[in-house]
């Protein structure tokens, strides 16, 4: 990992005050540190980004009124992809650029993460809770990466396992969208049924903006699909439910990842998701509404923001409480070496997420259980915790 410096030569002042040069590291001064995030607030995805940023202001917000962090303030500086890669570039650009960031937070997508790592690793900027499961958001050189939860295909692979177990699922069938993040699904879904015995018998592909579903679905019906994953965009995942049943196919059982695990999802009006499954790398917030973290958050995000709280707002808010601790632990003398130093000792239990949270030299994801959950009347149940 490099540092990013800059280093001045004093001349004849350093001569004077027996100081030779000073350095500099981007997005840190006395008084601030900027983080930035190339989000979706517009796209397919903006029901994830949205949220997510009110959460992490909300957590940067808490700690500004307390001083900030070793006397600095935090500000969070956030461009909108609407899940496009061009837009993602002009963001990644100008953050890095002109607003300097010191680290990236939240940044969504994985095809977008993956084309900024090209501008991000050769400066040693962290990247920071990416919103996306993929694999390769831990890809060399991963000293500067951090992610918060499992991959989407070790929880396909748990998602698949369970139902297969549960159902006696024979046939394993995917429909995504064919980018880095639909990809790495279905390859998941494959490579499950395989190991399994199971017959992955057919997949379709769907671009972002699809919304008819009828000819995918009746072609997925005739292969006999037992279990159905789904790499879809969030309104395109209700639609394939939806629609299914329309068409009077309900023996199936769709599956989501962390990408489509959305309180709004569930709650669909007219019961058009009861029964879908997702494995995500957390506890939905609203099953823990009763409990006293989550119950405070939802209200205090609520009176913000004049709407509920979703998961994904409580992932935004988590995502900036770690980047919190980790500042403090990097301590006043802040560089990008003592922030990874400081994300890598971290070991504490977040009651928000109702997740252990560890990181170190050799492990840089920060919760690795998988949940698996269904829609039972407009709400996730846990079905299963591993």
């Amino acid at each position: 990992m490099k540092k990013l410096t800059s280093i001045a030569v004093a001349g004849a002042f350093a001569l004077a005050s027996g100081t030779t040069a000073w350095a500099e590291t981007q997005g840190v001064s006395d008084s601030e540190v900027v983080f930035g995030s190339v989000n979706d607030l517009s796209g397919i995805f903006a029901a994830v980004g949205v949220p997510a940023v009110n959460g992490a202001n909300m957590r940067f917000e808490e700690a500004n009124a307390a001083g900030g962090v070793h006397g600095r303030q935090l500000r969070f500086v956030v461009e909108d992809n609407g899940y496009q890669i061009p837009r993602a570039m002009q963001g990644y650009n100008k953050l890095l650029n002109r607003d300097k960031v010191f680290a990236m937070l939240l940044s969504l997508g994985t095809p977008m993460n993956i084309a900024g790592f090209k501008l991000l690793d050769p400066k040693g900027i962290p990247n920071v809770g990416p919103l996306t499961a993929a694999r390769q958001m831990l890809q060399d050189p991963v000293e500067n990466k951090f992610i918060g939860f499992s991959s989407y295909y070790d929880q396909v692979h748990a998602g698949v396992t369970y139902l297969a177990g549960e159902f006696g699922a024979k046939e394993v069938c995917s429909m995504y969208i064919p980018s880095d993040f639909g990809k790495e699904i279905q390859e998941g879904t494959a490579e499950t049924a395989r190991e399994l015995g199971l017959s992955f018998a057919a997949e379709t592909t769907h671009k972002p903006d699809e919304l008819d579903f009828v000819g995918s679905l009746t072609k997925l019906k005739a292969a006999g699909c037992d279990v159905v994953t789904m790499a879809l965009g969030v309104r395109q995942g209700i639609t394939v439910v939806g629609t299914a049943k329309k068409i009077g196919w309900t023996d199936v059982k769709f599956l989501n990842t962390s990408a489509g695990f959305l309180d709004v999802v569930a709650a669909v009006p007219g019961g058009v998701t009861e029964g879908l499954y997702a494995a995500a790398g957390w506890v939905d917030l609203v099953a823990r509404a009763e409990d006293p973290v989550p119950a405070k958050f939802m209200a205090d995000y609520e009176a913000k923001f004049g709407h509920p709280a979703s998961g994904f707002a409580m992932l935004g808010y988590s995502a900036a409480d770690t980047v919190v601790r980790a500042l403090e632990a990097a301590g006043q003398d802040l560089t990008h070496e003592s922030f990874i130093k400081g994300m890598e000792s971290l070991n504490y239990f977040d009651d928000l997420t109702d997740s252990k949270v560890t990181y170190g030299p050799d492990d840089h994801r920060g919760a690795d259980d998988i949940v698996i959950s269904v829609v039972e009347n407009g709400k996730w149940k846990v079905l299963s915790r591993q």
